[in-house]
């Protein structure tokens, strides 16, 4: 019985799903040329609005632990772990204040509705993990724009979404981490702990897992000042592991 619902909602929020994901690239295009980056930022901002709370269209629940401390002043470096396609929408809508901007695969700036149209016009970090050279000089420019703007930048150091079934990460790579940081040297890093979505779509967009709990928790902001970019990485993944009952401490 179970598995059968699992396909039932599955079904109705992935038409849902498709729809928003349509109706916003239109407003999208709209906002953007129509009424300037601003507005295409909240066309984007409900987007993801209306993606995470379509959830609740599974029987699933979303909870997302903020940190209303964090400044506004300064950029920041938001370092996640990854499980599911499923991670972004929350952090977009949730951390908005921020302007969250993503490091991404190249891949994904075509093809999708919606979502590709977002990646290429807000100065996403696009990389092509076949070629080094590209994905450092591509950071380095998001790096750079937080710096600017006093904006965030997003960071999944695993590279690629975890497969344990217990959702346990796989190490994080420095690399990237240290780009943002060389150059935006005033960001603050900080953890963000993500449980539970990769049991929400464990086989790809169909079927979901239907009455799923998803929960993100934002952490303790880590200061990168006399610190190396390798233990400040090491910090936020022990500080996820944590969060997630995979370290102790």
């Amino acid at each position: 019985m179970k598995k059968l619902l699992d396909y039932v909602l599955s079904g109705i929020y992935l038409l849902y799903f498709g729809l928003v994901l349509v109706v916003f690239h239109v407003a999208q295009v709209i906002a953007f040329h129509g009424f300037g980056k601003e507005a295409h930022k909240k066309s984007v901002d409900w987007m993801n609005a209306f993606i995470s709370y379509g959830w609740y269209l599974t029987g699933s629940r979303i909870q997302f632990n903020d940190r209303p401390d964090l400044p506004l002043n300064r950029p920041i470096i938001f370092v996640a772990n990854h499980q599911s396609m499923f991670d972004i929408s929350p952090i977009i809508w949730f951390l908005r204040r921020h302007t969250p901007v993503f490091v991404s695969k190249i891949e994904l700036a075509h093809g999708i509705p919606g979502v590709s149209y977002n990646l290429r016009k807000s100065g996403a970090a696009l990389i092509d993990r076949k070629d080094p050279k590209q994905a450092i000089v591509e950071i380095a420019r998001l790096g750079k724009l937080i710096q600017q703007t006093n904006h965030s930048a997003v960071i999944f150091p695993e590279g690629t979404r975890t497969r344990s079934v217990t959702g346990e990460m796989r190490p994080f790579v420095t690399g990237g981490v240290a780009t943002l940081l060389k150059r935006a040297p005033s960001a603050l890093v900080v953890p963000i702990a993500i449980r539970g979505t990769r049991s929400f779509n464990p086989k790809g967009l169909f079927p979901l897992t239907s009455f799923s709990r998803m929960s993100w928790t934002v952490l303790p902001g880590i200061e990168p000042a006399g610190q190396t970019p390798e233990e400040v990485v090491r910090a936020a993944q022990e500080a996820i592991g944590a969060e997630l009952g995979f370290v102790k401490v």
